[in-house]
């Protein structure tokens, strides 16, 4: 969705309320949004900048990193930004402010870049999944496999001897 700021810079403020589809998107050789995210946000104008203020909120169906089970989690993600039409020289560009030159702002890209910064670097079924054992394989979730665990991986088996 492309947003025109020109009204909002005027003072103008609106909310909003639209579907964001990220079907098409792959993460990791998946495809984890199966549902469009629901994004709502609010835009409050002022002279010489605008808030976006919202939330997006949406399923993942990703394979745990640790057994690999597929797991459907619901998520949501906040947002905050100010935009501007430019930057003064006293301002330094930290991140603070999206610079929207030609005041047509593409909120789905900055929603989207918004969800996959917010991803976890794990996706896990649960916080105390086992994974599976090193050995066998078997999903150590479902109970315990019965290998012998005093294995030591050979090229460490030297720093095991000086104990």
């Amino acid at each position: 969705m492309t947003i025109d700021l020109r009204k909002y810079y005027l003072g103008s403020s609106d909310e909003l309320e639209w579907d964001l589809e990220l079907s098409g998107m792959e993460l990791g050789g998946v495809k984890p949004f199966c549902a469009p995210v629901r994004v709502r946000a609010e835009l409050k104008g002022s002279p010489g900048s605008v808030e976006l203020r919202g939330k997006a909120c949406y399923a993942m169906t990703m394979p745990c990193d640790r057994c690999f089970k597929t797991t459907t989690q619901e998520r949501e993600t906040g947002f905050f930004h100010v935009l501007v039409r430019e930057l003064s020289d006293e301002e330094n560009d930290d991140g603070e402010f999206v610079v929207v030159p030609d005041e047509t702002l593409d909120v789905d890209q900055l929603v989207t870049e918004d969800i996959l910064l917010d991803l976890p670097s794990k996706f896990l079924c649960s916080p105390n999944c086992r994974g599976l054992c090193p050995r066998c394989g078997k999903d150590l979730n479902e109970g315990d496999c019965g290998c012998e665990r005093e294995a030591v991986d050979p090229r460490l088996a030297v720093l095991k001897e000086m104990l």
